[in-house]
Order: C-alpha cells, then structure tokens, then sequence
C-alpha cells in the first residue's frame, strides 16, 4: 500500500490506492483518497491534516482506522489571527515573459476580443440570445480577429430592492463585463421597467455611449422581433470596428488569473491546488495578478492568509468576509460546513476545514496584496483575493467581473467548466480522472502521483500553458464551445 504524509504534525495519511488494514482482527477497505489513522486518536481529539485541524474526533479512532465522515465531526472555528507575520515577497523575475494580447485604450489587455449583448433583466433574454445566435461562425468568418458574439443573460434584474447588496453585486457584474479587456464591444439589452436600469448602470459607472458600446430597451424599440432586429444591426456596425484590433506583444504582468476549484477531492489539496500556487507565484514575480475567491471555500484556512496579508487592514477585510459568512449562512439556516458537496466527501474530503485548507493552496505563498468585494475591480497587483460563493460559475462570473482575463480550474472529480469571455483551462488532480475525461483537462496535475513529477514542472507547465492560451491557443473547454451558459451573476437577498 502507498500513501502520502503531508506532515510530521499529522495524525492522518492519505491513501494513493485503496488498502486494506486490520484492526482488532477486522479487515477495512480505506478508497483512495481517504484518510487512515496514523495512531489512535481519543474521541474529541482534533484531527490533523496539512498540520491544521480539520476536525474532531466523533468517536475514539484507533490506528490503522478509516477516518471520515463516520468518526470525523466539524466544529466551528475560533482562531486567533496574526497578521503579516508569513510574508514571502517573490523577487522580480529575471527575464519578462510576453503573451501575444488585445491592448485596449484603456491601457487594459485582453486575451480575447469578443462581442458582448448584456442583458439588464430575464425579460431581455431571448432578445439578447437570438441577437447573438444570429453571427454564427460563418457570418464571423470575415472577421478573423473576432473571437464571437456572445449574450449574457441571467434570472434575475427585478423583483429584486433598489440598493443593498444584491443590487450592487448585479450592478458590478454588468459594469465588469462592459469593462472587461477580452470584451471588444457592447450592446445592452433591456425590458425598460425592471428595477435595474441600464440608464442608471450608465450614470453610475461612467460609462459613455458610442460605436462600440449601445443600449436598447424591448419597450422602447417597440417589442421582442424589432429589438432582435436593431440589435443585429447594432452589432454589424460594430463588427468590422472589432475586427480592427490586432494581438500585440504584451507583459505576462497584464495578465490577471482567476484561481477556481469545483469537484474537489483528496488530492486538490495534494497535486494540481499546489501546483497552480506554484504557477501564481511564477505570475506575481512577472508583476501579474492571481484572484483567489469562493469564501466559505477558505472558511477554516483564512488565518493563513492574513499573516501573509500585507497590512492589518487587508488581514481585518478579509476577516470580515469571513464573519458576514458565517451569519449569512446562520439567518438561512445553514451551516459553514454544508459545503463539501457529496462528490467531495465521496472522493475523501470529510470537513470543510479540510477542503478550505487544500483550496488556499492554490494562491501560492506570495503576500496577500487586496481584498475585494464580489466583482469589485481588482486594481491591486500581486495575489488578491475577491469574496464569492463557493458555486463555481457565480464565483467566476464575479472574478471576471472584477477583470479577470484568464480562467485556472482545478477538479479531482472531474468537470466540465468553461467561460467567456475569458478562456477557462482545467487542472485534473489525479491520472485516473485524467485519463477518464482527457477530452476535459488540459493539463494533469496527477502526474506529481503517478510519475514522480515535481510540484514545480507541474506548476511551470501551467503557468507556460497560461501564457500560450492568453496568446490564442484554445483551452479544451473553449474547443468544445463552453461559456455561454456558465455566466451566473450571485444573487443575494429576497426575490419580491
């Protein structure tokens, strides 16, 4: 039997193939990926994994044991927070590494070049899919620097309060997306009497009227077949102004990296969380950004991240989160700890705790540079982190938002992911995933397991890939035509 000891603090180990092990006479089968006892634990005892506790003994455990959801219990945590006191600056890289991007007026880089139709409500949906369904890839075939026509449609804009959080989450999604450097132009599609008003997006944000950006309201044009209608030829306008913009070479420090995680299991944690770490430290030394989210998804590790915070304020914001969690969850009646989903559970994580501290890793070991609200702009270089459900696609609906040009998605289960506008790549954590859903992953960070491979070969090998895909290479989600469904503003607060 083979199985992997993250730490001399650890009472657990985890297994690499299903083992059997005696205990009293008793023969166990412990699956891969769960956790075996390295010594007998009393009941009430914590339980540690990565040295940090990841629960509590619901029973006395005895060595050799299976340890999960049976025996392991969850508690809420009361940390003591120290704040700046693991700070790791990483040195310039010696040599600027370049990217072949989209270098807007702004000043901004995309790595994509993309028509967006937003739509302000439900009500404007089906106007805004059709418009877009209208520029199949023949009709774009005259255009070659034009990536596509996509809508965002979402279930909400109404029936919703005037202001609060939930109001100016949407508010923020709608403006990210306008802004967002792989988004070449806009149009904005609306009902005219929904709660969010495109009008007051304009005035709020700045945003000015032109070619390359337009607003329409279904009331106003005069119904569904002449809004589909003015929207087509909106866009025709707009299209050979797209189609101007040419790939340049760019700083890899114009890149900005949205690190996401969805059907987790044990080895999150252990191979592909680890390496993208890795990778984001290769992009902080290059002057880049890496945008960790999904809050309740570091619930139980964010002590590790405020004392690589770089000041008590950045450490008290990011704590903060943590608290507004935790009553949110409360006042809805549920639990920090209904998060892991049972794919998880089954592929041998057992506590939150647990998961949190495998999905931090993903952030690497540079300082914590900026906190930001959901789908707030990230104007902070370096690693940040950007608050957000742990449901995959309104967590990075958010970190695009907040101007995320590349999407990093790690899964132990496997997933089928993508996005747009930013082009979304996929991590496979173990060979057998890997090999199941190769038409799915882009790169196996199962290997570190399988075939002896480093942490930092791995790592490179994605940070390598980031470069190549910000420069056009399609990602295995982008070829199969993912990220027109995958755009789910959080929506937070009563439906009225």
């Amino acid at each position: 039997m083979k199985t992997v000891r993250l730490s001399d603090a650890d009472n657990v180990v985890t297994a690499i193939t299903a083992l059997e092990t005696g205990a009293d006479g008793a023969i166990q089968l412990i699956p891969r990926g769960h956790k075996m006892a390295t010594q007998d634990i009393a009941k009430g005892a914590p339980v540690y994994k990565y040295a940090q506790v990841i629960g509590y003994a619901a029973q006395d455990i005895a060595k050799g044991a299976h340890v999960h959801t049976h025996n392991l219990e969850f508690r809420n945590v009361d940390t003591e927070y120290e704040f700046g006191t693991n700070l790791r600056p990483v040195a310039p890289a010696a040599k600027q590494d370049t990217f072949m991007g989209y270098r807007r007026a702004t000043g901004r880089v995309g790595t994509r070049n993309y028509i967006a139709v937003l739509t302000s409500v439900n009500c404007s949906a089906t106007a805004a899919r059709m418009i877009a369904n209208h520029f199949t890839e023949e009709k774009l075939s005259q255009y070659p620097n034009v990536d596509g026509v996509v809508a965002f449609v979402h279930g909400t804009g109404c029936g919703m309060a005037g202001s609060g959080d939930g109001f100016e989450a949407l508010q923020r999604v709608m403006w990210g997306y306008a802004k967002n450097p792989n988004v070449g132009a806009v149009l904005m599609a609306g009902l005219g009497c929904e709660m969010n008003q495109i009008d007051w997006l304009i005035e709020a944000y700045g945003l000015i009227p032109g070619p390359l950006f337009q607003s329409m309201n279904i009331q106003d044009v005069g119904g569904l077949r002449k809004t589909i209608e003015l929207g087509i030829k909106k866009i025709e306008a707009m299209l050979p102004l797209v189609n101007q913009a040419e790939r340049e070479e760019c700083p890899a420090s114009e890149l900005m990296v949205a690190l996401q995680c969805g059907g987790s299991d044990a080895w999150s944690g252990i191979t592909a969380n680890p390496a993208v770490g890795y990778a984001c430290d290769l992009l902080v030394a290059q002057g880049g950004t890496g945008v960790l989210a999904e809050t309740p998804e570091i619930y139980g590790a964010e002590h590790l991240l405020t004392a690589r915070a770089v000041d008590r304020a950045t450490g008290d914001k990011l704590i903060g989160l943590i608290k507004w969690w935790e009553d949110y969850t409360a006042r809805n009646k549920g639990s920090m700890d209904n998060n892991p989903s049972p794919g998880n559970k089954k592929g041998g994580l057992t506590t939150i705790l647990e998961k949190s501290l495998g999905a931090a890793a993903k952030g690497g070991t540079t300082p914590l540079t900026g906190v930001y609200k959901y789908a707030e702009p990230v104007t902070a270089k370096g690693f940040t982190f950007m608050d957000s459900p742990g449901y995959d696609p309104a967590s990075v609906t958010g970190q695009i938002a907040s101007g995320c040009n590349l999407v990093c998605f790690t899964t132990g289960r496997g997933s089928a992911f993508g996005a747009k506008p930013s082009p979304s790549m996929k991590v496979a954590t173990n060979t057998e995933m890997y090999n199941r859903m190769t038409e799915d992953m882009d790169i196996n960070a199962g290997t570190m397991l399988s075939d002896g491979k480093s942490l930092e070969d791995v790592g490179r090998e994605i940070y390598e890939m980031w470069l190549r895909m910000a420069s056009g290479e399609k990602s295995k989600s982008e070829a199969q035509g993912l990220g027109d469904y995958e755009f789910v503003p959080w929506q937070i607060g009563a439906v009225m």
